[in-house]
This record gives C-alpha cells, sequence and structure tokens, in this order.
C-alpha cells in the first residue's frame, strides 16, 4: 500500500478541487447585438416564440415614418439565440409611438402596448402626442391596431399611455394597465388621471376594470401577472399612503384591493410588475428613485438605491435585499425565478462602472452579483430578465454597446434545458403550447405522470390537451436524447 504525508495529501486535494472547480458549470455573459437606431433604439425585454427566437420592442429607432413621433417611433425586432437581428416592424405613430412590451398569444399572434401615438391627441389635457395603443402583430409584422387611448375625450377617462406590457388570462382575454388617464381625481406630472387596469379582448374590445385615485395607487408603469387563484396583481410606482407605490390586487372583475403601501422606509417607487413564486408568494422591486420625465433613467429624486421584496398574499412584506450602488442601483423591472428556485434580475444602474447590473438572490435574501456592465457590454439595464427554455438568461439594454443605443445580451450561469407550458393552467381538455429546445422526436408528454396525446408542430413547439385524470404538477416531455420538465407546476383546476 502507498501512503501520502500529509503535504502531499493537502497538494492533491488542492489540485482535486480546482479540477471540480474548472469543471463546474461556468458563468458565461455575451454581447449578441448593438442597435444602430436604423434597426431600432432602446430595447427594453424580450419574449420567447414558439419559433424558438426571441421577440421584443425597442422605444425608439427603426424605419417607420415620423409621424408626430420624436425623430423615430420604435420598433419591434426578432432575435435568434445566435445574435442574428431582424427588424419585424418599425411603428410610424399612425400604427403607435415607443412600444414597451411584446406578449406571444395562444393564437400565436404578437399582441403588445405602444406608450404614446395612435389615432387621438392627449395635447388637451397636458400630454404630448397621442395617448398610445393597443396592437396585434402577426409573426411576419402585419401590425393591426386593436385599440386607441384617449377614446373618450376630454381626460381620457378609458386611460392614457400604456407603458407596461399586456398579459394574457386563462379567460383568454388581455389585461394591461395605462399610466395616466382614468376617472380618478389625481392630477401630476403625467398628466390628469393616476392610471387605469383595463380589460381587452383579442378583438380589440376595452374595459376599464379601475382608474387609481390616488389613495388606491397612481401611475402604474408595470404590467400584471394573474396569480393561481385567478386574479391579477401589480404595483403603482405612486400614491397609496405614504405616497410612495403600492402593491394591490385586482379581479377579472374589476375588485381592486390595495394590500400595501410602501413608506420609503421598506421601499420606494416599484416600477416593475410581480412574479407569484412557486411558494405562492409575490416578489417584486422598489427603485428607489422617482423617474425623470418618465423614461428609463439614473437620475432623479432617489431614496435608496431599491430594494427587492417578497409580499404574501395577504399584504405582508418582507424586504430581502436594499441595494447599495456598489452591488446595483434602481432595479425598474420584474424579477423571474428560474430551474433552481433562485430569482434573478437586473439593476438599471450601480455597480463597479455605474452602467447597471444582473444578480441572484436566494428566496433567503443572499445576494450575488452575476454581471456588471461597462458601457461596451450595454447600460441601463431596463429591463428584467428572461429565462429561455435552452437554460440560459437574456435580456436587453436600453443604452451602451457599438453604436450607444441598446443591446441584446445572454448570461449562462450552468442551468439545464426545461419546457415551457402556454399557458401554466387549464381544464381538462384545454389545449397547452409547449415550448422547448429539440423536441423533434418527442415520445411521449405527461401531466403530473398522465399521458397526453401531442402534436410536434417544430423543432421549438409541440401541441397537446389536458389528459383526462391529469392533476397539479410538472410536464414532462420525453425525446430520443432526454427527459424535459417544466419550469413550473401546470395547474389543473
Amino acid at each position: 500500500m502507498i501512503r501520502l504525508n500529509s503535504g502531499k495529501t493537502a497538494l492533491l486535494l488542492c489540485v482535486f478541487w480546482a479540477a471540480a472547480a474548472m469543471l463546474s458549470p461556468a458563468q458565461t455573459f455575451k454581447s449578441l447585438a448593438s442597435f444602430d437606431y436604423t434597426n431600432g433604439a432602446y430595447p427594453i425585454g424580450l419574449v420567447q416564440g414558439t419559433d424558438g427566437n426571441f421577440y421584443g420592442p425597442t422605444n425608439k429607432g427603426g424605419t417607420g415614418a415620423n409621424n408626430g413621433c420624436n425623430i423615430s417611433c420604435g420598433s419591434v425586432f426578432k432575435i435568434t439565440p445566435a445574435g442574428t437581428l431582424t427588424t419585424v416592424h418599425s411603428f410610424d405613430g399612425t400604427d403607435g409611438n415607443g412600444p414597451s412590451g411584446v406578449v406571444q398569444a395562444t393564437n400565436g399572434n404578437f399582441y403588445g402596448t405602444t406608450s404614446y401615438g395612435g389615432a387621438n391627441d392627449c395635447t388637451s389635457y397636458g400630454s404630448t402626442g397621442a395617448c398610445g395603443t393597443v396592437f396585434k402583430m402577426t409573426p411576419a409584422g402585419t401590425v393591426t391596431t386593436l385599440y386607441d387611448f384617449c377614446a373618450v375625450q376630454p381626460n381620457c377617462t378609458d386611460g392614457a399611455i400604456p407603458w407596461g406590457g399586456l398579459v394574457q388570462a386563462t379567460d383568454g382575454n388581455f389585461y394591461g394597465t395605462t399610466v395616466a388617464g382614468g376617472a380618478g381625481g389625481c392630477t401630476g406630472d403625467v398628466g390628469p388621471g393616476c392610471g387605469t387596469v383595463f380589460k381587452i379582448t383579442a378583438t380589440g374590445t376595452l374595459t376599464t376594470l379601475h382608474s387609481f385615485d390616488g389613495t388606491d395607487g397612481a401611475y402604474p408603469y408595470g404590467g400584471l401577472v394573474q396569480a393561481t387563484n385567478g386574479n391579477l396583481y401589480g404595483t403603482t410606482s405612486e400614491g397609496g399612503a405614504g405616497g410612495y407605490g403600492t402593491v394591490f390586487e385586482v379581479t377579472p372583475g374589476g375588485t381592486l384591493t390595495p394590500l400595501l403601501s410602501f413608506d420609503s422606509t421598506d421601499g420606494a417607487y416599484p416600477y416593475g410588475g410581480l412574479l407569484q413564486a412557486a411558494n405562492g408568494n409575490l416578489y417584486g422591486t422598489t427603485s428607489g428613485l422617482l423617474l425623470s420625465g418618465g423614461g428609463p433613467s439614473c437620475t432623479g429624486s432617489g431614496i435608496g438605491w431599491g430594494t427587492v421584496f417578497e409580499i404574501t398574499a395577504a399584504g405582508t412584506l418582507t424586504t430581502l435585499h436594499s441595494f447599495d450602488d456598489t452591488d446595483g442601483a434602481n432595479p425598474y423591472d420584474a424579477l423571474v425565478q428560474a430551474t433552481d428556485g433562485n430569482f434573478y434580475g437586473s439593476t438599471a444602474c450601480g455597480g463597479t462602472n455605474g452602467d447597471g447590473t444582473a444578480f441572484k438572490i436566494t428566496a433567503g435574501g443572499a445576494l450575488t452579483t452575476t454581471h456588471t456592465f461597462d458601457k461596451t457590454d450595454g447600460a441601463l439595464p431596463f429591463a428584467g430578465l428572461m429565462q429561455a427554455t435552452n437554460g440560459s438568461f437574456y435580456g436587453t439594454t436600453v443604452l451602451g454597446g457599438a453604436d450607444s443605443d441598446g443591446t441584446v445580451f445572454s448570461l449562462a450561469v450552468g442551468l439545464g434545458p426545461f419546457v415551457e407550458t402556454r399557458p401554466t393552467s387549464g381544464k381538462v381538455g384545454a389545449t397547452v403550447i409547449i415550448l422547448g429546445n429539440n423536441l423533434a422526436g418527442a415520445t411521449s408528454v405527461t401531466f403530473n405522470g398522465t399521458a397526453a396525446a401531442f402534436t410536434g408542430v417544430s423543432n421549438s413547439e409541440l401541441k397537446t390537451t389536458v389528459p383526462s385524470g391529469a392533476t397539479t404538477g410538472k410536464v414532462k416531455v420525453t425525446t430520443p436524447s432526454r427527459t424535459l420538465t417544466s419550469n413550473v407546476s401546470f395547474r389543473v383546476p
């Protein structure tokens, strides 16, 4: 038997640990594309399409005609996971100005909002230009305006300036918010009215569900999330008892309940939406910064550097982390819960270079900076991150890159591929789309162990229905090379 002395044993252990570290999943950041204004500028967020590519809006830029826009009206783009960028549609003002979010519906079309533009003039109530739209876009880029806000003049009681994106609820309709307008009585820099919550059908019939009045919140910039109880949850950037923003619950019928008013000691100015985590609680961020002029910025009236928070359905709030600028500042958007159970997001400002960060935070509040931006690879990551079905994260920066007009980037942290269902809940017989990678040749689909019939649409999409006997749990897809599990449990009412 060969025996090693303590020194040699320690040396071998060091070599072993070093080798294990090298074999552990690497964290890889990659700049995929830089915008140059002709193909868009100031990109805000991404969504994965059923074709496996990513789609997102640019708030400015594009090649559309300038009909009342400031220089240009924005665009919707498509980018492959490898970084090939294509402009799908350029807005021209008449069909919208400044898109700020898109979502792909179960019918395959994209739906979104433009903050300005459209047919109706808002100058009579203090805003500049037209009041915003809701639009439908085919994957080929044909845009149809579904609704022009401020159709009810004066004062736009139906809402104005829909900044946040839409969410398609389980009833098939879309729900969203407008920053201004509505029947509420408050006034402010944005314009008369404190904003609204609305419902709109796929054919364009809009219903104003709630008008904020300041006491229950004001100026909701973020979109909504539908929770497993069927209700919708969101934030207002200002208003409430302390004036620093609120978290609210609203039923699909329009009954709104304020859950929390921030008082600045526990956070201020929540601009982003919320995420419902696997434990049923809601998670979000407060920016700590009152936006100057309403657009993405690192300047303005600030109270701290922002927070990450958790809130129960009953309104009990826990501050998980308070940023201190060195680890990031001013998170403006929602978080994403990844397949490892942790939460990932971005801060628009702060970090080593002052250009923003990407971060991971555990449910217990332990924060790790996963990337610090330096202008060359992007600056001002205003929108949050998205985890694609290949396991990597993708996101955008409003500024920075080769032409300082924003970037698209990827961030791999060693997480494996999975499948995503659209929607994430449904009764027996409901149609479900499954997104993933390398799905060609799939041999089985199960809902919490119950087999389901399915059809292969493409290498990145399967179509199935909820089988009889299915219960709430993970969806699994078996392919010739592996078994892929859904990132969240599919809920069967």
